[in-house]
């Protein structure tokens, strides 16, 4: 199996692609451009993409509920954190404290009170952050876990003889870490740490002690709200959490995060630098890989099957509807054989339909119909195996008498839809339309092709009155992007004639 993971570092966004056998699997978007410079505090809640799981913040306690058994906390967002007691319970001082027992929201905080909190979910929509105070910085083969001593394995790790060597490994290596770990602290070991030496685990430890004791220090001097810890910059992370031993290489399409990644693998796992390559075209790193049209149409509703049929994907507040329809694809063999191999497909494809839209929450299928209780079976077997390349937990209900199958997945950011568009009730019956600054984006992408195939020509781009504004708002930062990526002449004009979504991007 050839998998290759792509990072597309633009001039306002990062992309990174995990791409296997020459697919689409996996996709993760960051925005670069349109942060508020500083802190924590950024605009309309989180809707900008720039992700803040894993920060570690000094938060202040606005408001305890006991009738939700939570609390919010200013942590410097627009909107309150929220703090559910399970999550808080590390906090409470309860002599006898039952761990499984989760304590009142009032014997872990108080309002007024500053309190150590991370992010372990972005804000979503009208939602403000999740929050928990179990602090945890991971590493590329352990996680540290500064309040919960001991040591807790990756739930992928299934093996019970393989489960028990490592969990000695684990207690071996705090054993011997002595005054250069993090005292009283525990650890959970990665999927990663399977092939990893007692060696390899301590040195991990230790980078993750060196992470650690900053935060302390800055403790004692910060003022709430205050980030006390950012987690790794996109392309480090992606080295870290994405890059397996089967991963056969990284292509990078910037010099400068070509370096970080290569340096990011000197500190932490040098066995991964030879994979590491810089894109020199020609053309555009997706554009090469045929992945642009495929990742355009992932806020597109219809998804088809290969028989003919197809899948609707449609969101709302409450829950992801999915239907299956066979469209005109009618077997030989009659209705159940037809409606078999139409929900076959559709199942297979919808783990992977459900990872690169970022689905989350509940989420409801509407399979069709079958009578066979063998069908039944191969088609909720085929589902679990197609969700099952997910690195975010997911659940799977038996099939209702209806042909429904419920799933939840947890839930972390907004999907892809939310991200790129928004409703809109003139957009010729589809309700959803691109947002101002998600054209931007493609923008600047355009440029920086036009750039790649005219060096040092002057360009000039056209566009809506309100994508141009928004370059304009962001001119410092959209023009350092660019002549990052070799498009240092560029200008901006408005112009009527196009709605939102066109533009024309020319050499002067």
């Amino acid at each position: 199996m050839q998998k290759d993971i792509l990072i597309n570092a633009g001039a306002g966004e990062i992309r990174v692609a995990v791409v296997e056998d020459g697919r689409l699997q996996d996709l993760m978007l960051e925005r670069t451009i349109g942060l508020e410079e500083g802190g924590t505090r950024r605009k309309a809640g989180g809707r900008s993409g720039h992700s803040i799981i894993g920060n570690i913040i000094l938060g202040r306690v606005q408001r305890v509920l006991p009738g939700m058994q939570a609390a919010f906390v200013d942590v410097g967002l627009e909107r309150a954190g929220f703090l559910g007691a399970r999550e808080a319970r590390c906090l409470a001082d309860l002599p006898g404290f039952d761990e499984e027992r989760t304590p009142k929201i009032g014997d872990c905080v108080h309002e007024g009170e500053e309190i150590l909190v991370q992010v372990v979910k972005d804000p979503i929509g009208e939602k403000g952050a999740r929050l928990s105070a179990n602090i945890t910085i991971p590493g590329r083969l352990a996680v540290l876990v500064p309040n919960t001593p001991g040591v807790a394995l990756s739930r992928r790790i299934e093996e019970e003889e393989e489960r028990a060597r490592m969990l000695e490994l684990g207690e071996t290596m705090i054993a011997q870490g002595g005054d250069r770990l993090v005292p009283g602290a525990g650890y959970i070991l990665r999927t990663a740490a399977s092939d990893a030496t007692l060696s390899d685990l301590k040195e991990d430890a230790e980078r993750l002690a060196d992470a650690w004791r900053p935060v302390l220090a800055r403790r004692q001097s910060a003022k709430a709200p205050a980030t006390l810890y950012h987690d790794l910059d996109p392309v480090e992370r992606t080295m870290r959490d994405t890059v397996r031993n089967e991963t056969s290489k990284v292509i990078i399409d910037d010099v400068a995060a070509y370096e970080a990644a290569r340096a990011y693998c000197r500190r932490a796992m040098p066995e991964a630098e030879h994979k590491v390559e810089l894109f020199a075209g020609p053309g555009a790193l997706f554009d090469a890989y045929n992945l642009e049209d495929e990742i355009d149409g992932l806020i597109d509703p219809k998804v088809p099957l290969p028989s003919g049929g197809w899948i609707t994907i449609e969101g709302t507040e409450a829950l992801t509807a999915i239907d299956v329809n066979s469209g005109s694809f009618t077997a030989s063999t009659g209705l159940e054989e037809t409606s078999l191999r139409i929900n076959l497909e559709a199942a297979d494809e919808l783990g992977r339909q459900v990872r690169l839209r970022g689905v989350g929450g509940l989420i409801v299928i509407d399979f069709i119909h079958l009578s066979d209780s063998t069908d039944i079976e191969r088609v909720l077997d085929t589902l679990a195996d197609s969700l099952s390349k997910d690195h975010t937990p997911t659940q799977i209900s038996p099939m209702s008498e209806f042909g429904l199958v419920e799933i939840t997945r947890k839930r972390v950011r907004d999907p892809l839809v939310k991200l790129m568009s928004e409703c809109c009730r003139t957009c010729s019956g589809h309700g959803r339309k691109r947002t101002r600054d998600s054209v931007a984006l493609e923008v600047l992408r355009s440029v920086e092709r036009t750039a790649a195939a005219a060096p040092g020509k002057p360009i000039m781009v056209r566009a809506s009155g309100e994508v141009v504004r928004w370059l304009d708002e962001h001119g410092e930062e959209v023009r350092n992007g660019l002549a990052r990526r070799g498009a240092a002449r560029v200008t901006f004009e408005a112009n009527d004639a196009f709605a939102r979504e066109g533009f024309d991007v020319a050499t002067g």
